[in-house]
C-alpha cells in the first residue's frame, strides 16, 4: 500500500499506471478488431471475441491490482452468489463517477460475462475508441430523431430493429449489457435542477431499459439491479479521490431480478403504457435510495433527510 506518499505523488502514480494499463490492453483489443475484420468464419470471430473479452478481464483486474497498491480500500460487497457466467443480464445501476465503471468490472468479472454497453452508431468512427468495442461486440445503436420521424414515417421501428439485428450474437454468447438509467453522473447540482425525489439518486429514465428490453428481452436471464457507494466521499468526485489515495469504502449490492416483459409497440405507441413502465422503475429507485440511506448509516457516512416521492412520471 502507497497510501502514506504525498496526495499530489500517488495522483501521477495512479494517472501513468492507468493510462499505460487502458493502452495496453485496448491497443491488443483494436489488433485483435483488425484481424476480426478479415477472418471469414463465424467460428474464427467468435473465437477471438472471447480473446477480446479475456483482455478486457485483463484490463479490469490490473486496474484492481493498481488501486489495491496506491490505496488501502475496505470493499463491502453482497449479492454475488447468486450470479452465473454462462447467463445473459441486464444490469441497471445508480452513476456516481466515472471511477463506476472500473469498480465494477472489477468486482463483477468473475461473476458474469463481462460488461458490454450500448453505444451510439456515431462512435463506430471514433478512432481506437470505436474499432476496440466493435471487437469487444459492443452494440451500436442507430437511434432515429423525432424530426427525421416526423418526415418519414416509414423509419419508425427501423432503429429497434436494427438493433436486434446487432444483439443476434449474443442468442450464442453469454452477454452482460449494463445501463445507467440515470443518463448522467450525480451532482449535487443535477440533484437539485431535477428536484428529484430521492435522496442520493437522480430521476430514473425509463426509455433506454425498454430499448433493451425491446431488443432482446427474450435473451436476459435476469435483471441486475446494481448499486454502488462511495459512503465518506459521497458527495466528491470518487475517483478524483481514489487517485489521491483517498477512497477507502467501496460498497456494491447486486439483486437478482426477473425480467419484465416491454411490449414494444404498446410502449412506443400508447402513454399509459410508459407510464406504467415508469413507476415500476421509480418504484425500484425509491427502493434504492431507502439502500443506501441504510449504507450511509451502517458506514458513518452524513445523511440526508428523508424526502416525499414520487410513483410516476
Amino acid at each position: 500500500m502507497l497510501n502514506f506518499l504525498p496526495g499530489s505523488l500517488l495522483y501521477f502514480m495512479s494517472t501513468a499506471l492507468l493510462i499505460i494499463n487502458t493502452v495496453l490492453w485496448a491497443s491488443l483489443i483494436s489488433i485483435g478488431g483488425i484481424i476480426k475484420l478479415v477472418v471469414p468464419f463465424t467460428v474464427g470471430r467468435n473465437a477471438l471475441t472471447h480473446l477480446m473479452n479475456r483482455f478486457m478481464w485483463a484490463w479490469a483486474t490490473c486496474n484492481g491490482g493498481i488501486l489495491n497498491l496506491l490505496a488501502d480500500i475496505e470493499w463491502d460487497i453482497e449479492g454475488l452468489e447468486n450470479l452465473d457466467k454462462k447467463s445473459w443480464y441486464l444490469l441497471i445501476s445508480n452513476h456516481l463517477s466515472g471511477f463506476d465503471i472500473a469498480a465494477q468490472t472489477y468486482v463483477l468479472r468473475n461473476h458474469i460475462p463481462m460488461l458490454k454497453f450500448f453505444l451510439k452508431r456515431e462512435l463506430m468512427y471514433v478512432p481506437f475508441l470505436g474499432l476496440g468495442c466493435w471487437a469487444l461486440d459492443m452494440p451500436f445503436m442507430s437511434r432515429t430523431s423525432p424530426a427525421k420521424l416526423k418526415k418519414n414515417p416509414k423509419l419508425k421501428g427501423k432503429d429497434l430493429e436494427s438493433t436486434r439485428k446487432a444483439c443476434e450474437k449474443f442468442r450464442f454468447m453469454p452477454t452482460s449489457i449494463i445501463n445507467y438509467v440515470e443518463g448522467s453522473r450525480f451532482t449535487e447540482e443535477k440533484h437539485r435542477r431535477q428536484d428529484s425525489p430521492y435522496r442520493y439518486l437522480l430521476r430514473p429514465k425509463a426509455g433506454g431499459i425498454a430499448f433493451a428490453l425491446s431488443a432482446m428481452g427474450e435473451q436476459f436471464t435476469n435483471v441486475l439491479n446494481v448499486t454502488v457507494l462511495y459512503p465518506e466521499v459521497f458527495k466528491k468526485d470518487a475517483l478524483y479521490e481514489v487517485m489521491h489515495g483517498r477512497l477507502r469504502k467501496i460498497v456494491v449490492r447486486v439483486k437478482v431480478l426477473p425480467v419484465p416483459e416491454v411490449d414494444n409497440k404498446r410502449y412506443f405507441s400508447e402513454s399509459s403504457y410508459r407510464v406504467e413502465f415508469q413507476r415500476w422503475l421509480n418504484q425500484l429507485w425509491l427502493e434504492k435510495d431507502e439502500e443506501i440511506h441504510q449504507l450511509m448509516i451502517k458506514h458513518g457516512a452524513p445523511t440526508e433527510p428523508a424526502k416525499e416521492t414520487e410513483t410516476a412520471n
